[in-house]
């Protein structure tokens, strides 16, 4: 479905139940498509502790001193 920004704004409500259920909508801006309403995808179940032997020990030694004075830089 294609709908210009004007309508968009007056029928927002309803636009995002029909995207909320799965239709794409476009908002077109002077005729031409400009932006996209979908759905969110459902969140991942997070699974704690799962990357728990995975994870080396080097990733818990600190940092060199030129890494760390790039992140505050």
């Amino acid at each position: 479905m294609v709908i210009n920004v004007h309508e968009a704004k007056t029928k927002f409500s309803a636009l995002l139940e029909r995207a909320h259920r799965g239709e794409e909508i476009i908002v077109a801006k002077a005729g031409k498509p400009y932006a996209r309403l979908v759905p969110l995808e459902p969140p991942r179940e997070r699974i704690p502790g799962r990357y728990r032997d995975e994870i080396p020990n080097s990733f818990f030694e600190p940092l060199p001193e030129d890494e760390l004075a790039k992140w505050e830089a």
